[in-house]
C-alpha cells in the first residue's frame, strides 16, 4: 500500500500544500517548528480520521481558518484503481469523511483500511504516562486489525458514558433506579467480558514478536515481557459491578471494568517506568512499534505506511543504524521521514536502492527539492 499524493487546506500551519509522493522513502527538511511533522499528522489523519498529537479535531484547524481539509490517494494491492480519502471539518459541524466522494455511514468503517505505524519521540509516553495511554494504544492497534474489537469498543463505551451519566443523576436528584442500572449492567458485561478476552488473545501473539525486536535493538541484554492487568482477571464482571454499587453511586462514576484495565511494561522482572534506563525505554517504545507494523502487515497482507518523526535527534547511532537496516532490508514499505539536516537524512540514505523523494518545509510551506 502506498500513499501517491497528499493535499492540504488550512490544517494546523498550513494554508495550502499539495505534495506528490515517492512510493518508497519521502523525507520532510526543515528547522523545527516548520511544519514537518504536521505532515505526518496529516497522513496520521488520513489513516485514522483523527489527529496523533491534537487532542481535539479543532486543534488541527490553522489559526484564523473556520474549517480544514485533507486529502489523499491510496494505492492498494488488492485494488485496480487509486482509493482516494477526504477528511474535512468547518467549524460548528461534525466531521466529513469520504472515500472516492462518497461519505462513510459510521467513521468506525474507514478504521484498519490503511494502516499506519508512528515512532516518534513521544512514543516513552507509553511507559511514562498512567494506564490511559497505554489502552489508548492498544485499543487503536488492536481495532486496526479487527473492526468486531472497535464495535465492542464504541459499544462499551457508550453504555459506560450511559451508566456515568445515570450515576451522576441518582447523586443529583436523590434517586435510584435499579431496573434501568441492571439493563446498562447486563450491557456493560457482555461488551466488556469480550473485550478482555480479545485483548489477551491478543498480547499472547504480540508479546513474541515484541521482545524478538527488543533483543535485536538491544543486543540481548535484557529480558522484557509486558502482562496484561485487568480487574476482571479470574472474576466475575457482573457481581464486581454488584460489588462496587455503592462507591460507583457516592463517586458517580463506574469504578471497575476493562476501562480500567492497563498493560504494565516488565524488564528483567520490574517495571520499566521506574528500573529501565531513558535508552532502554527508547529501545522499548520502538520495539512496541516494529512489532505493530510486523502484525499489521501479516494480518493485512500488505505494509502499513510507516511514519519516522525526528528520529536522527532523537535517537542514538545504534537505533538509527538498526531502523535503517529494516528500510534497506525492504522490511518497510513506503516510508516517511522528518529531518532538521539534510546532509544528514542523505547520508543516513547514503546506498538504499530505494526511490527517495525530498522535500523542504519552511514556515507552512513544502516544494520539493
Amino acid at each position: 500500500m502506498t500513499l501517491d499524493s497528499l493535499q492540504l487546506l488550512f490544517f494546523k500551519n498550513y494554508d495550502e500544500a499539495t505534495l506528490t509522493l515517492s512510493p518508497h522513502i519521502n523525507c520532510f527538511i526543515g528547522e523545527n517548528g516548520s511544519g514537518k511533522t504536521n505532515l505526518l499528522d496529516a497522513i496520521h489523519y488520513l489513516s485514522m480520521t483523527k489527529s496523533a498529537f491534537a487532542a481535539a479535531d479543532a486543534q488541527c484547524m490553522k489559526q484564523g481558518a473556520d474549517f480544514f481539509l485533507v486529502k489523499g490517494r491510496f494505492d492498494l494491492p488488492s485494488s485496480t484503481t487509486p482509493d482516494t480519502i477526504q477528511c474535512s471539518l468547518r467549524a460548528g459541524q461534525k466531521k466529513l469523511v469520504t472515500h472516492n466522494k462518497q461519505p462513510y455511514e459510521r467513521l468506525s468503517d474507514h478504521i484498519g483500511r490503511y494502516p499506519v505505524v508512528l515512532i516518534s519521540p513521544y512514543d516513552t509516553d507509553l511507559i511514562r504516562q498512567g494506564s490511559e495511554e497505554r489502552r489508548k494504544y492498544f485499543d487503536s492497534l488492536i481495532s486496526q486489525l479487527d473492526h468486531s474489537y472497535l464495535e465492542l469498543l464504541i459499544q462499551y463505551s457508550f453504555v459506560l458514558k450511559q451508566r456515568n451519566a445515570l450515576l451522576k443523576q441518582f447523586a443529583e436528584r436523590h434517586s435510584f433506579d435499579r431496573d434501568y442500572l441492571q439493563v446498562l449492567d447486563e450491557q456493560l458485561v457482555e461488551a466488556g467480558s469480550q473485550l478482555v478476552v480479545i485483548r489477551q488473545r491478543f498480547l499472547e501473539e504480540f508479546v513474541p514478536v515484541f521482545q524478538r525486536h527488543y533483543l535485536d535493538l538491544a543486543d540481548g541484554r535484557e529480558t522484557v515481557t509486558l502482562d496484561y492487568k485487568s480487574q476482571l482477571s479470574g472474576e466475575d464482571f457482573a457481581q464486581l459491578l454488584r460489588q462496587q454499587e455503592r462507591k460507583d453511586i457516592a463517586l458517580q462514576r463506574t469504578s471497575v471494568g476493562p476501562h480500567k484495565d492497563d498493560y504494565v511494561f516488565l524488564m528483567d522482572g520490574s517495571p520499566v517506568k521506574g528500573f529501565g534506563s531513558q535508552g532502554q525505554q527508547k529501545s522499548y517504545a520502538i520495539a512496541l512499534k516494529l512489532a505493530q507494523f510486523e502484525i499489521m502487515a501479516s494480518k493485512k497482507q500488505h505494509k502499513p505506511l510507516l511514519l519516522l518523526d525526528d528520529i536522527f535527534d532523537r535517537l542514538d547511532e545504534r537505533r538509527i543504524k538498526r531502523l535503517l537496516q529494516l528500510v534497506a532490508n525492504h522490511t518497510f514499505g513506503q516510508v516517511f521521514l522528518t529531518d532538521t539536516h539534510l546532509d544528514r537524512t542523505d547520508q543516513a540514505l547514503a546506498g538504499l536502492s530505494e526511490q527517495v523523494s525530498r522535500f523542504r518545509v519552511e514556515n507552512g510551506t513544502v516544494h520539493p527539492l
